[in-house]
């Protein structure tokens, strides 16, 4: 194929970043709509076992209801004398970043015209339970350590790749929340 009658390759990954550069253009003109609140309501069931519920948030300068409410189960394992019943609390931040991670490079890729055959992230967190547990004051309670491995699949070199994953790494909110200090206030009602 000649280059006069070559055709620019279009991605169909399926993300709408026309409207999400829309979203940059109106934010930029309104910075309040841009505040966001998200909220998940977390009941307790039995022993480790919890349900979280999430469905509204705050957005555009109001309210928003979902078209449904999601669940996440949360548990601990049989070896912490839980019963299984769901990931623990810490399994679902590291599924957390994946998806913050994944769904980056798919949104990045889209936008630079990249299409994508194949994504798949493996997220591992070290921790050293006895801070959870007391017994050791100098061991902290969460994560020593976090490493995501990316396998991607796609009409792309490899260094254009990994400028998608920096990409996402870059603008992604798990990432962001996992690697900077976050004020957390937690009260009784």
């Amino acid at each position: 194929m000649n280059t006069e009658t070559q055709m620019t390759a279009v991605a169909d990954n399926g993300v709408n970043t026309e409207a999400l550069i829309g979203a940059r253009g109106a934010f930029a003109e309104m910075p309040e709509a841009a505040s966001f609140t998200f909220r998940s309501a977390c009941e307790w069931k039995e022993g480790t076992y919890n349900i979280n519920t999430i469905n509204g948030y705050f957005g555009l300068g109001q309210e928003h209801a979902r078209k449904q409410s999601f669940t996440i189960e949360a548990d601990h394992p049989e070896v912490f004398a839980a019963h299984d019943r769901a990931a623990t609390p810490t399994e679902i931040v590291l599924a957390a970043l994946a998806s913050c991670l994944t769904g980056g490079v798919a949104a990045v890729a889209q936008h630079r015209g990249i299409q994508l055959r194949s994504v798949r992230s493996t997220v591992e967190g070290d921790i050293d339970v006895r801070g959870i547990l007391g017994m050791d004051p100098d061991i902290r309670n969460g994560f020593s350590a976090i490493r995501v491995t990316f396998e991607i699949d796609a009409d792309a070199s490899q260094d254009d790749i990994r400028a998608l994953v920096a990409q996402s790494q870059k603008r992604s909110a798990m990432f962001d929340i996992l690697t900077n200090p976050t004020n957390v206030a937690v009260s009784v009602a």
